[in-house]
């Protein structure tokens, strides 16, 4: 039995079928992330190097001051189970976040998928990064074959109902937003190249830069001054800097001291 839920957007509240947890004899009986395979060797679009750069990226910036970090879940290439009639059935999102899927602290209680059923949670965020061997799925471009598994796109729109997908295609260094509104995407106006997630406190765009030693174009986020989050490696060189400065900002006062005949050391 389904539920109606509201979720709010952009000041407007929209009303989406919310699938329920089975029953619990039913639920027994579906499989768990240690049943469900983890990989498939045979999958299209498996991970390159950008595929991996990119999406640490995308985690490293994604420091919502609306949730703590443990109260939301973050995956890149993790294996997404998303239908209980067809548990074998899954996607792989290069980049995804999960609003109210807590973190695992524990070592030995990391995930080795996304299994909806066990966790209710669906993305609230999408990120998908253009290939040769899946562009067409990634804009939704591809028919549903008969009686074959549903399309990126559809499991997206219609069965997981993530509020936002992002594709991003580094060759021509442009992305698109689509945004859920009655249960069909729209694709987004970006006209100043970024997109701004209210409920995240945060917003997505495109920055110029280094990131691990490679120069691009890369999807970040930045907060609601304008300002791009800072990766750990960064916050440690700002700190250094601040360190650096403040030292010479002392070095100076004592010359200063000295050149009127004022010994520092002398000072209380």
């Amino acid at each position: 039995m389904d539920k109606v839920c509201a979720y709010k957007l952009s000041n407007t509240y929209h009303l989406i079928m919310v699938q329920l947890q089975p029953s619990q004899s039913r639920q027994k009986s579906l499989p768990t992330m240690y049943d469900l395979p983890s990989e498939d060797p045979e999958e299209p679009g498996l991970v390159d190097e950008f595929h991996d750069v990119q999406p640490n990226l995308l985690k490293n910036t994604c420091q919502s001051p609306n949730y703590s970090q443990k109260d939301y879940f973050i995956a890149k290439d993790l294996n997404l189970y998303y239908d209980s009639e067809h548990p074998l059935w899954y996607k792989r999102p290069d980049w995804f976040l999960a609003l109210g899927a807590q973190r695992s602290t524990n070592q030995q209680e990391l995930r080795l998928s996304y299994v909806m059923w066990h966790e209710v949670v669906a993305p609230f965020l999408v990120v998908e990064l253009l290939s040769p061997g899946t562009e067409d799925e990634d804009l939704g471009l591809t028919d549903r074959k008969h009686r074959k598994r549903p399309t990126k796109w559809e499991v997206y729109e219609e069965i997981l109902q993530v509020p936002y997908y992002v594709i991003y295609d580094r060759y021509d260094n442009k992305f698109r937003a689509f945004v859920l509104q009655s249960g069909k995407y729209e694709e987004l106006e970006l006209s100043q190249g970024t997109l701004w997630l209210e409920e995240l406190g945060l917003g997505l765009g495109l920055w110029e830069g280094s990131y691990e030693e490679v120069k691009g174009k890369w999807l970040r986020f930045y907060d609601a001054m304008g300002n791009w989050i800072p990766t750990p490696e960064e916050k440690v060189e700002q700190e250094r800097q601040r360190a650096d400065n403040a030292e010479v900002t002392i070095q100076q006062l004592r010359d200063r001291l000295l050149q009127l005949g004022v010994d520092p050391n002398s000072l209380p």
